[in-house]
């Protein structure tokens, strides 16, 4: 009895080992199969993945061959630059304080031209128009007025054509001829100066734009963040930036150019009374 015992003990010992060798080998056989399984759907995606990104990168290199085409290489660079992405984030307003800074920069290369081309040596000019008046007579000294460019010789020339009808219609002839003259040399300066002022409102308009499409964007988006509000104050900042840069240099310029009109002014009237008071005092015209 006692052996029997043992006997279905070590029996069931054995099924019992048997049981779980067979339990270990399907876990195993199953964890083999999940591992195998999920090895493949990585490859897979990772494929995917891969695939897509190769798809997009040919997608972007045609769309920029397209763009270069259109554009052109020159036109192309620039956008594509520093200067053009900060043009493209800076919104509609870019274009308005483009259009402003292209007018200032005409009219103030247009005033650097003029007013250098109008620059003399007035003394030398004064001394020819004397000694020419003294040796030649008016003649001479309009001769040499016609011979010298700018706004001086030409209110010089203008007071001798009335020489003959004495002082006062001199300085008659001469302060029309001035103001003429002084007129011709502040043409521009109003568009420089109005550069000057609006480029600054354009800049504050596209920073009031860029606020409301920041708020806009809060408003739309679920949860906010900083990527949302970012787009809409860097417009903001930029277009402030770029009104500011245009307008500093066209304000400095503007000032440079009204200096430079009173000297003109203020030379006019030296030369003018020096030649009215030389006709005085060789009795021409009395």
């Amino acid at each position: 009895m006692v052996k029997t015992n043992s006997s279905v003990r070590s029996i069931l010992l054995i099924s019992v080992l048997l049981v779980a060798f067979a339990s270990v080998a399907v876990v195993a056989q199953e964890v083999e199969e999940t591992v195998e399984s999920e090895f493949t759907v990585q490859a897979e995606t990772d494929s995917l993945a891969t695939a897509k990104k190769d798809s997009m990168v040919v997608a972007k290199a045609v769309k920029d061959m397209a763009e270069k085409k259109r554009l052109g290489v020159v036109l192309y660079n620039l956008k594509h630059s520093g200067i053009g992405a900060k043009y493209t984030q800076g919104g509609n307003f870019m274009h308005a304080l483009l259009l402003a800074s292209i007018i200032g920069v005409v009219f103030i290369i247009e005033r650097l031209v003029t007013l250098s081309r109008a620059r003399v040596n007035i003394r030398k000019l004064m001394s020819d128009v004397l000694s020419a008046i003294r040796s030649e007579g008016v003649d001479g000294a309009m001769r040499v007025c016609e011979r010298t460019r700018g706004p001086i010789a030409a209110v010089l020339h203008s007071g001798l054509l009335r020489a003959g009808r004495g002082p006062d219609a001199v300085k008659e002839a001469i302060e029309t001829a001035g103001s003429i003259e002084t007129s011709f040399l502040e043409r521009g300066l109003v568009a420089i100066a109005t550069v000057a002022q609006v480029a600054p409102l354009l800049g504050f308009l596209g920073t009031v734009s860029g606020m409301i499409s920041a708020f806009a964007a809060i408003a739309a988006a679920e949860q906010v963040s900083a990527k949302v509000v970012a787009s809409g104050i860097e417009e903001a900042l930029i277009t402030t930036a770029t009104g500011l840069i245009i307008a500093i240099p066209a304000s400095i310029g503007h000032s440079f150019f009204v200096s430079q009109i009173d000297r003109f002014v203020l030379e006019m009237e030296e030369a003018s009374a020096e030649l009215v008071n030389e006709l005085i005092e060789m009795g021409m015209g009395q």
